[in-house]
């Protein structure tokens, strides 16, 4: 399915001549989400859709997309460093699952907490980048670390390995919650 720019909701302020990066690819999420799923193509492309140059403000902050760099933290580390941390974290979560999956232990408790906490965090991005909620984007993210930290738990009796390579996720994430507050805090009229 092709998502255009007059598909999305007006209050993403996306301009109509601004090609949305999901159209080459055939997604469906919205144009901020689509930058936050970093799986092969679409993690380098990621990159370059969050750190857009030149973008026209309006009258609450709002640019060609969601949230320009004046309405972050100012320790909010550079945009295009997203893409690629999302993606080795992707990564080191894959070689997890799969030293799970592999392992002679009961893995069916671990691998179903691994799911729910993906679901989580593929929540996280709707709430915040797509429907602006700020306050459930703020409770849903202290919901994802907890899972994290059960499926960490569970990893950690299967293989020793696959949970220590959970912990530069729990780390991101830990540090993803206290900006996803900041950046709420910072923008009352944008986040709800």
């Amino acid at each position: 399915m092709t998502l255009r720019s007059s598909s999305l909701p007006p209050a993403l302020g996306r301009s109509a001549s601004a090609a949305p990066l999901g159209s080459t690819l055939g997604l469906s999420l919205p144009h901020e989400a689509s930058c936050l799923v970093p799986s092969g193509r679409l993690a380098r492309l990621a990159s370059g859709c969050l750190c857009r140059r030149g973008c026209r403000r309006d009258r609450i902050g709002r640019c060609g997309r969601f949230l320009c760099p004046a309405n972050q933290a100012s320790w909010a580390p550079p945009a295009a460093v997203f893409a690629p941390v999302w993606s080795a974290l992707y990564f080191l979560m894959g070689i997890s699952a799969w030293l799970v999956w592999r392992s002679p232990s009961q893995n069916r408790a671990a691998l179903a907490l691994f799911g729910a906490q993906l679901v989580a965090n593929a929540l996280w991005s709707w709430l915040f980048f797509a429907w602006h909620q700020g306050a459930f984007a703020c409770a849903e993210v202290l919901l994802l670390l907890a899972l994290i930290l059960l499926t960490l738990r569970a990893f950690w009796q299967c293989s020793r390995l696959a949970a220590i390579l959970l912990v530069p996720y729990l780390l991101w994430v830990s540090f993803a919650s206290v900006l996803t507050w900041s950046v709420w805090q910072s923008n009352p009229g944008l986040l709800s």
